[in-house]
This record gives C-alpha cells, sequence and structure tokens, in this order.
C-alpha cells in the first residue's frame, strides 16, 4: 500500500482510506458482520485511515469501528488511524438541528468520542460543517487545546472555503481538509485546492463515486429504501438521474477499452489530480462490503496517461452532472459553496 502524507503537518497515510458512513446510516440498511469484515479486510490491505462521524446513527458508526478494531489483529489496530468529524446535532427522530462549534460543545464531543471508539486519542478531529454563530478560530482553537492535551492528535477541517481555511491556519496547523470531489463535483478546483496546496494542507476527498451515481452500478429503475438519503438528493432525481447515468455510460466506454471498472476508473481519476494540482489528495471510498472495497483497491493499479485523462475529462467535463450535490437547506451549510 502506497502512502501520502497530508499536508505538511499532518500524518502519513495510505492512499486510500475507508469513509464508515455507509456501515451505519444514509445508505439503507447495512450488514453489521460484513462491516467488520470489510474493515478487517481494509485493514489487512494496508488502508490505515477511517473516517467516520459522531453522528453517523448517533454514535453507531463510532462504537462500530470500535468493535472492528478490538476484534483485529495487534499490528492492523497499532496501524489504523481515526478521522471524526463532529459537531451536528441530532434529534431521537434521526432529525437535523445545525452544528455546534463552541469550545465546550467540542471538548464535549470528544470525550464521547473516545469513549465510542475505546481509544485513546483521536487521530483527526474535525467539525463536519461550520457552526456560522462561532468563529472558526474558536472551534480550531478548542481542538489545538485537545492536542496540547493529547486527546488529539491532528486538527481536520470539513467543507469549508478558501477565506474560512486561511483563518483556521492562521490560528494552529491544519492536517487536511476533507471535501467533496469527483469527476462530476469539481468546484473546489479554482479556489479550495490552490489554497490548500499554498498553504501546506492535505485534502481527503469524500465523494470520490458520488454515492454510488458514478460507480457503474446504479441501475437506472434502482427503487431506494426510504432510510437512503438519496431518495432525497438532486442528483439522483428523474431528468438528472437520466442525464447523470448518461455521464456514466460514456465513462464506461473508456473503463472497457483499458480493461477496468468504471468505479476504478472514478477513483484512480481523483488519485491522480494531485500531482496535477500541487495538493496531496487521498480519496477515501465508503465501500460496505469487500467485493466494493476489492474493486477499489484495484484502482491502486490504474495507470492514466495524459490521454486518458484528457479522455475522461471529455466524457464528464466540468460542470456536466445534472443537480446540486445536496438539497438545498444541506447546501446552506456548506461553507466551501458560499
Amino acid at each position: 500500500m502506497h502512502t501520502r502524507t497530508l499536508g505538511t503537518k499532518g500524518p502519513r497515510v495510505s492512499v486510500l482510506g475507508l469513509g464508515c458512513m455507509g456501515m451505519s446510516a444514509l445508505y439503507g440498511d447495512a450488514d453489521r458482520d460484513e462491516s467488520i469484515a470489510t474493515i478487517h479486510a481494509a485493514l489487512d490491505a494496508g488502508v490505515t485511515l477511517l473516517d467516520t462521524g459522531d453522528f453517523y446513527a448517533m454514535g453507531h458508526n463510532e462504537m462500530l469501528i470500535g468493535e472492528a478494531l478490538r476484534s483485529a489483529p495487534a499490528s492492523a489496530r497499532e496501524q489504523a488511524l481515526t478521522s471524526v468529524k463532529f459537531g451536528a446535532l441530532r434529534d431521537p427522530d434521526g432529525g437535523w438541528s445545525g452544528y455546534d462549534g463552541r469550545p465546550a460543545a467540542v471538548k464535549n464531543f470528544a470525550a464521547y468520542s473516545l469513549q465510542r471508539l475505546g481509544v485513546d486519542h483521536i487521530d483527526i478531529y474535525r467539525i463536519a460543517r461550520v457552526d456560522p454563530d462561532v468563529p472558526i478560530e474558536e472551534t480550531v482553537g478548542a481542538i489545538a487545546e485537545l492536542v496540547e492535551a493529547g486527546h488529539v492528535r491532528h486538527i481536520g477541517l470539513s467543507e469549508v472555503g478558501a477565506a474560512t481555511l486561511r483563518r483556521a491556519v492562521a490560528t494552529a496547523p491544519v492536517s487536511d481538509l476533507q471535501i467533496e470531489y469527483s469527476l462530476i463535483s469539481r468546484g473546489i478546483e479554482d479556489e479550495i485546492l490552490p489554497a490548500a496546496g499554498e498553504l501546506g494542507v492535505g485534502v481527503t476527498a469524500y465523494g470520490v463515486l458520488s454515492r454510488g451515481l458514478i460507480s457503474g452500478h446504479f441501475a437506472r429503475d434502482r427503487q431506494l429504501a426510504a432510510n437512503d438519503f438519496r431518495g432525497m438528493s438532486p442528483r439522483f432525481q428523474g431528468d438528472n438521474l437520466r442525464h447523470n447515468l448518461d455521464l456514466v455510460e460514456a465513462l464506461r466506454e473508456i473503463a472497457e477499452r483499458k480493461g477496468v471498472s468504471v468505479a476504478q476508473i472514478a477513483i484512480a481519476w481523483v488519485l491522480a489530480q494531485g500531482g496535477r494540482r500541487g495538493v496531496e489528495i487521498v480519496p477515501l471510498v465508503g465501500a460496505r462490503t469487500r467485493e466494493r472495497l476489492a474493486e477499489a483497491l484495484g484502482a491502486l493499479d490504474v495507470e492514466l496517461g495524459a490521454d486518458d485523462l484528457a479522455a475522461i475529462e471529455a466524457a464528464v467535463p466540468v460542470g456536466a452532472a445534472a443537480g446540486e450535490r445536496y438539497p438545498a437547506a444541506q447546501m446552506a451549510h456548506l461553507d466551501s459553496e458560499h
């Protein structure tokens, strides 16, 4: 497994990370045993970065990771790095109530995460969305105090724009910015990626397969479960879905010529962007099964030359996707979009 360092201040991690959200929430029902087996398979393959959020099924995902780590071989457990998002407020019915970035709340969230994960420190800690009522300097400053106390190793950010990123870095060292980046979500290329490169901040890219939309496995007639949030996602609706899946078919032609899968082409494209854009980028793959994990790992063997990259970007040009990446209410919480 190749590794990359997250920015100039961050840890050295596997070139692919495992996003664990779907093992607990938001993509329909998940299989607990298969989820744990997938985490174990990822660790065995050399994947070291496990990404979660304390609000994924209200702590369930952290407890799942904790269980997987306890039952993994000691060598794998010692190399695993936890990346945790915090700040999202939930209610007993699963609703969302905004974000809390107050220093006291930061430390409260961390205390519970440490317990649920069963670890003595969190490797990278980040607020999931900027709290508009709390200056980012205060939130980052509270994480810095957790670093000083030994409870956290590195400070991360999530979905912030270039201006907020600069303010945060001026407050304390930041390892990486977690943000959506894929062939059909390229808005960060104009300002955010250049700022990250300039400031020595790495990028952990989530949504590299756009929640399965550009994986090559999403059928046009697929019926989503009531507890699958993609049922409310604009890119999965009606004409938007038909348009976006046409893009996938154009991508499939390129993948078939290279003898690889659509998902592998899409992941390999993200992997190739760091060198092109002067910033270390580590894709997070949201594999929920060992089969999907194996496919994602196969992307590490896909070599994309200049002609391949040109063909891919001609098939899926910048701005080609139909629909926003989140419903309007969630888009409003994205500092990266303002």
